[in-house]
């Protein structure tokens, strides 16, 4: 699912949702919910997109998608984040980290890791957030994740914000 999709895709994952339903297959009815809250997380409809993940997290574990549930959980996790919730949104990214490591999903794991990083960075804990970012280019490294450029030219900012904040501390200690 593209978090692009216009009222057209999101009728289609409307209608595979009943079809699922009436048909009793709860592992895709569980993977359109998933996709329909993207949409609407894509829209910027946090709760209508929080409303369709909750509905599909349990059919995900009810049915034993792991990886399924690792997503969900992220998708839960941005949409708190986006409401500046970093405290709820770093809950559920917790949660799906293990899961991802569970199942041998190295580049989920680095994608929620990347997450937890940048929930740390807006917290102000730019430590942490290297810490993670570290673990992030190592995983993209070794995955040959596409992300690995960006996520490099992320950590070296991070860091380099960690640095300012060193020399911004001295300074303000030398004014004393």
């Amino acid at each position: 699912a593209n978090r692009g999709d216009g009222p057209a895709g999101l009728g289609f994952y409307e209608q595979a949702l009943y079809i699922w339903r009436e048909l009793g297959v709860r592992f895709d009815e569980a993977i359109t919910l998933n996709n329909i809250g993207e949409v609407h997380h894509g829209w910027g409809d946090g709760p209508a997109a929080l409303g369709y993940f909750e509905q599909a997290l349990p059919i995900r574990r009810e049915v034993g998608d792991r990886a399924g549930e690792a997503a969900t959980l992220n998708n839960i996790g941005e949409v708190h984040h986006g409401w500046g919730d970093g405290p709820a949104a770093l809950g559920y990214y917790e949660r799906a980290l293990p899961i991802q490591r569970e199942v041998g999903d190295r580049a989920g794991e680095a994608t929620t890791l990347t997450k937890i990083a940048m929930v740390h960075r807006g917290n102000g804990r730019l430590v942490d957030a290297v810490a993670e970012l570290e673990l992030v280019v190592a995983l993209d490294a070794a995955v040959q994740r596409p992300a690995l450029k960006a996520d490099t030219v992320m950590l070296a900012q991070v860091r380099a914000e960690l640095v300012s904040l060193g020399r911004i501390a001295a300074d303000n200690a030398g004014d004393r």
